[in-house]
C-alpha cells in the first residue's frame, strides 16, 4: 500500500475509494455524488486527482491478492487499521466519515460491507454521529450553508 502523507488530501481520498468498492461493485452514481456535493473541493482535489487515488487503491489492493488463490480481500482489518493512522486530524476524520457515508449511500444501498467498514473506522477515530451532526447539520435540521463545508445530506 502507497504511502500518503498523514492528513493529507489523498489520504482521506482512499479512504472514500475504500466505501467505493467495498461491497464489491463501483457505481457511477458514487463518483456522480462526490461532484454534487462538492467532496473533491471539500478534500482538496480535482477530480482527476480524485481518480487516480481511486486507481491506485484498487491496484494496491489487488497486488496484496492471496499468491494461492488470488483473492482479493475488498476488506482487511490489517490494511484498514494501518490506514487509519493516516488521518489524525480530529475535523478531517468528521469530514472523511461524512463523506463515505454520502458514498454508501449514493447508490440506494447501503451495503453490510459499507455498515461495518464505516462503524469501525468511526470507532477506531471515536467519531460519532452526533459530531457529525454537529458539524453539518443545523439544530433544526434545516441544511446549513457554509462555504467550506460539504453538502448537507450527510445524514439523508
Amino acid at each position: 500500500m502507497r504511502p500518503y502523507t498523514p492528513n493529507s488530501p489523498q489520504a482521506m481520498a482512499r479512504f472514500i475509494a475504500m466505501f467505493m468498492i467495498t461491497d464489491g461493485q463501483m457505481d457511477t452514481r458514487e463518483l456522480d455524488s462526490l461532484e454534487k456535493i462538492m467532496a473533491y473541493d471539500l478534500l482538496g482535489l480535482s477530480r482527476k486527482q480524485f481518480t487516480q487515488v481511486l486507481i491506485d487503491y484498487c491496484d494496491d489492493i489487488s497486488d496484496e491478492a492471496d499468491e494461492q488463490d488470488g483473492i482479493i480481500h475488498l476488506i482487511d482489518k490489517l490494511r484498514i487499521d494501518t490506514l487509519v493512522e493516516e488521518v489524525t486530524d480530529p475535523a478531517k476524520r468528521i469530514l472523511t466519515c461524512a463523506l463515505a457515508m454520502d458514498v454508501a449511500k449514493s447508490d440506494g444501498d447501503i451495503s453490510e460491507p459499507e455498515i461495518a467498514l464505516l462503524r469501525y473506522i468511526m470507532n477506531k477515530w471515536d467519531v460519532t454521529l452526533d459530531d457529525i451532526e454537529a458539524r453539518f447539520v443545523s439544530p433544526h435540521t434545516h441544511p446549513v450553508h457554509k462555504p467550506g463545508h460539504v453538502a448537507q445530506n450527510a445524514l439523508d
